[in-house]
Formats: structure tokens, sequence, C-alpha cells
């Protein structure tokens, strides 16, 4: 992996960022114009990039190989909870507690792993990156809900979130194109390649704007985030690399999931927050240092990837 390449995309990244956030501070971006651009993102862009990915010979070693990736993340997830589950069970303030757990597990690799992926591997990074996709949507709908809502949370509406989800329906669809080694139609296949084209500089403005509105303070920023932030942007992503490289996964296959896991906290953190009627500073505060923080530490994982 390039390390020079790999930093100036992140660069290039924040980059879109700043525009994001200068487009906030000239008022060209309401909060329904953001929240209706992440929809499409989320709903549309996103399930139109996966399915492209997919769009190519069937290879049964790449199908293999996929398998074996699923199985680490899974390792990798069940270790991530137990950890949370035990440095921060002595947290006395639950909204806390529970973004702290939260934050920590769960990386935004929708928003930004899956557009430095297509950026760096193109669909076939995108390809092996749906392996992580599907895990944060399937786990953040089960156990990362269940952390803010408790027995709370309806089951049957937590599975519908993950079956109706439009990537996890792009996957299923993307790998049935795969397995039958079926192509779209032309003009259709065009179609998803052009609105696959705007995610990554749609996403980064997204997200850019989002920042613009944050306010750091001591209130906000408490410093038992930092645990979190060590865990979320450096220990975790390493366990990532030693649990892949121990099955024997290397090449993009590794790279990929190494990406998705090295992304800053997920924005999600706060809308569960909003759901549960907590305090959402603490929760925002935490996402937008771990991506500024990103830039900086997604290079030093590569970097460790590169000397195991």
């Amino acid at each position: 992996m390039n390390l020079s390449q790999l930093t100036g995309q992140i660069v290039l990244m924040f980059i879109l960022m700043l525009v994001g956030l200068l487009i906030n501070k000239l008022g060209f971006m309401h909060a329904q114009t953001s929240t209706d651009l992440t929809n499409i993102l989320l709903y549309v862009v996103s399930p139109c990039l996966i399915i492209n990915a997919f769009q190519q010979r069937f290879s049964a070693s790449r199908l293999q190989t996929l398998g074996l990736v699923i199985v680490g993340i899974l390792i990798i997830y069940a270790v991530m909870i137990i950890v949370t589950q035990l440095v921060f069970r002595r947290v006395a303030d639950p909204n806390l507690r529970r973004i702290m757990r939260y934050g920590s597990v769960y990386s935004n690799a929708g928003f930004m792993g899956i557009p430095l992926t297509s950026s760096l591997f193109g669909s076939t990074g995108v390809f092996f990156a749906v392996a992580s996709l599907a895990a944060f949507n399937i786990f953040s709908w089960t156990h990362g809900i269940s952390l803010f809502t408790g027995r709370q949370g309806s089951r049957r509406d937590n599975l519908k979130q993950i079956i109706l989800n439009p990537n996890i329906i792009a996957i299923i669809v993307g790998l049935v194109l795969f397995v039958t080694s079926t192509r779209l139609p032309e003009i259709i296949s065009n179609a998803v390649t052009y609105v696959s084209a705007i995610n990554t500089p749609l996403s980064m403005i997204v997200i850019g704007n989002s920042l613009a509105a944050v306010k750091l303070n001591r209130e906000t920023l408490d410093k038992r985030l930092w645990g979190v932030l060590l865990l979320r942007n450096l220990l975790f992503p390493y366990l990532t690399i030693v649990v892949l490289q121990l099955i024997g996964i290397s090449g993009v296959p590794l790279f990929t999931t190494v990406l998705m896991a090295a992304c800053p906290v997920a924005g999600i953190v706060v809308l569960f927050t909003l759901k549960v009627h907590g305090e959402p500073g603490p929760a925002v505060a935490l996402m937008s240092v771990s991506t500024i923080l990103s830039i900086a530490t997604i290079p030093l994982v590569f970097a460790l990837t590169n000397l195991h």
C-alpha cells in the first residue's frame, strides 16, 4: 500500500470537507438540505456503488476470500463489543457510557470508508468493503441500538431496518449478479456508474457541512472521550490487521477492510442519542474530533499494516 497515495487521498477528502464547511458558512446548505442529501447518499448513491462493484466476472477464489473476510469481521466485532462492555462499565453517566461504547465499536464506514475505498482501490476494493458495510448495518441495528434503547427497542422494527436497508438489498442483488455472471443492460449500467461517481465528493461535502455547526468546549469534550478515540482510531483498526492476517487475508481485501475499520466514529451515534432524548453534545464532539484526527491516524494504521 502506497502511503503517500493514501495520505494524498485523505487530504483531498478533507479539502472536499472544507468545501462543505464553506457552503455551510455561506448559508447555501440548510438543515433540511443536508438531511435530504444524506438520504440520497444512503439510499440511492451508495447502493448504486455497491451494485456497480459486483459487475465483474465471477471468481470462486474471490468469493472464498470474501467469505474469509466476513469471518474475520465477525470475530473483530465480537472482541470490540466485549472490550467496550468491560472498559466502560464504570462510567456512571448512562448517556456518556452508551455514546462511548457505540463510538468505540462503530466506524463511519459508509460515509467515509466507501468513498476512500472507491477512490483508492476502485470496484475491486468496494467488492470487499461491502462485507464491512453489511456487518456495520447488522450490528448497528441490533447491538448498537440496544445500547441506547435497552429492552425498549422493538426487535421487529430493528430487523425491518436491516432487511429493508437499501445497502443490504444492493449487496444481495450484487452477489446474485456476481455469482450468476449476469451483466446489467448497458444503459442501466451506465446510469448506475454515473450515480456512483458522485458518492465521494457529495459524501465529503455533507460531512464538512455537519462539522461546520460543531462547537467544541469542555462541557461537550469530556476527557474520558479520549479513551474512545484511542480505541476507535488506533487500537481497533490494529486489531483488524492482526485478526485478518492471522486468518490469511492480504492485499486489497486486507487494505479495504482495515481502511473501513480505521474510519472515524460513525455519525449515527448522534442520531441514536437524539432518538432516546439524550444529550447529543458528547456524541457530536466525539464524531467531530475523531474525524479530524483521522487525517493522521488512518495513514498511521496503514503504516502498521505494512510493518506486519
